[in-house]
């Protein structure tokens, strides 16, 4: 089978690889759409520490059921749309214990930790497979890096008429923007890209701030009427965003980091206290929070169509990543298509 594998940083090539068998208790899943992430983006560069190389990416994903090994359920039968929970936890950490397996200590995530599903087959364990019955396949594929951002909104607690900001709007801070405006927040996003804050705002910002031009403390304080935000969501993964949004915050806000730096970062700790603010963190998305997402998707159709950025065949794959990497701030989602050029549903190029 074709399989896209990241061999060393700034190497990546399409590759062939034997078809899985799926194992006791496994599914093999068929793909048709797997979209690239900013961590298959950081991999291929060389700046993710949690990957070794040779390594297949892809985690957001889209499929049928090809195969069942023996024992599974029932309530899965060959053809079946799904996606797939990337997220393999441990089970007995004191974060499983807790029932909370996305912030597992021991977590690994396709394409990260372990092999990725950008490839025309892969296997997993049953409890890892998600029916998807309304969406188109393109669509599905959505779910995983959305669910991400709902997932950073479920912990910041926001709350109808609220004033948020949401520092980065690539696709995860774009997740944050549409779950924030769902629970009827003030959704006020910031970026350094003004095409990024254009989708933002399609999606139902109501202010932008482009980072580049403008003072983003002075000007999210301008907007809440000299507060500042009562909720920020940090998405950039950026030291100065990890700062700005301590030093944007309103007195009693939460703040909600999504993103996480490479470097150690320095904080003005007074604020802490000054301002009794609350520092959450927010790590991957559950069973949930997919199913919100999915429900979301059925209701609002359109928004796939303004995120996705380009749809390219397998045969293109590596190409399409190296283009990322060139350009990041033109691409806010790549998604590769398994599918011959006539079954690729709702599409666009």
């Amino acid at each position: 089978m074709k399989a896209i594998c990241i061999t060393a940083p700034d190497d990546i090539t399409l590759t062939r690889r034997n078809k899985p068998v799926p194992a006791a208790g496994e599914i093999r899943v068929k793909l048709h759409y797997v979209g690239y992430c900013g961590s298959d983006l950081s991999s291929y560069q060389g700046r993710n520490p949690m990957v070794g190389f040779p390594r297949v990416p892809g985690h957001e994903l889209s499929g049928v059921i090809d195969a069942l090994g023996t024992g599974v359920s029932g309530t899965f039968a060959i053809g079946q749309r799904v996606t797939i929970l990337p997220y393999f936890n441990c089970g007995t950490c004191f974060a499983c214990r807790q029932n909370r397996p996305n912030a597992c200590l021991n977590n690994q995530t396709m394409g990260v930790q372990r092999e990725g599903a950008m490839a025309e087959f892969c296997c997993v364990p049953q409890t890892h497979v998600i029916p998807v019955h309304n969406l188109s396949q393109r669509d599905t594929a959505l779910i995983e890096p959305l669910a991400i951002g709902f997932h950073a909104v479920e912990r910041a607690r926001i709350q109808p008429g609220e004033k948020i900001a949401v520092l980065g709007v690539g696709m995860i801070g774009l997740g944050i923007v549409l779950a924030a405006q769902r629970k009827g927040a003030h959704v006020i996003a910031v970026d350094i890209s003004a095409h990024k804050l254009e989708i933002a705002r399609q999606l139902g910002a109501r202010e932008t701030i482009n980072g580049t031009n403008e003072d983003v403390t002075t000007r999210l304080s301008a907007l809440t009427g000299g507060d500042g935000p009562s909720v920020l969501l940090e998405a950039a993964g950026s030291p100065h965003t990890f700062r700005q949004a301590v030093d944007a915050a309103s007195q009693c806000a939460r703040v909600v980091y999504v993103g996480y730096t490479k470097v150690p970062v320095e904080f003005e700790t007074r604020l802490f206290v000054s301002k009794e603010i609350e520092i959450l963190g927010s790590r991957g998305a559950t069973r949930d929070d997919f199913e919100t997402v999915t429900r979301f998707l059925e209701d609002n159709p359109a928004c796939a169509d303004i995120i996705i950025s380009r749809i390219v065949p397998i045969d293109q794959a590596d190409q399409a990543m190296r283009d990322w990497a060139a350009n990041p701030g033109a691409i806010t989602k790549i998604l590769v298509s398994l599918l011959g050029p006539e079954n690729n549903d709702g599409a666009t190029a």
